[in-house]
């Protein structure tokens, strides 16, 4: 698990039923490529986010594959329908396995 991850969301609070809403997410991720050396000229592992997923209410949004070359600190901003009230669900995968996840709510009104 990298050191200093934090995962932010930017979802509005509430929508009305249908409205297309603007989200926007950064992950405060250092990443590394695998390539570099540390002072003892040994490889530091890769270390990167390869996969960014959001749900809404159990549903896909979107699903993005990351390839190496992404900066440090990775920002997405996309569009999503809100059909109804609800939770939006944010997951970054890293390539030690770890999930970095957190989660949204929606009101409709």
């Amino acid at each position: 698990m990298a050191s200093g991850v934090k995962p932010r969301v930017k979802v509005p609070k509430k929508a009305t039923a249908g409205d297309v809403i603007t989200i926007k997410t950064l992950i405060s991720h250092k990443m590394e490529s695998g390539q570099r050396k540390d002072g003892d000229g040994n490889l530091v592992p890769r270390s990167i986010i390869n996969r960014f997923t959001a749900d809404f209410n159990g549903q896909n949004v979107i699903d993005v594959l990351i390839e190496p070359a992404v900066s440090t600190n990775p920002f997405f901003e996309f569009e999503a329908v809100v059909p109804e009230a609800g939770e939006f669900q944010f997951a970054w995968y890293d390539d030690d396995g770890t999930v970095y996840e957190t989660g949204k709510k929606i009101a409709i009104g």
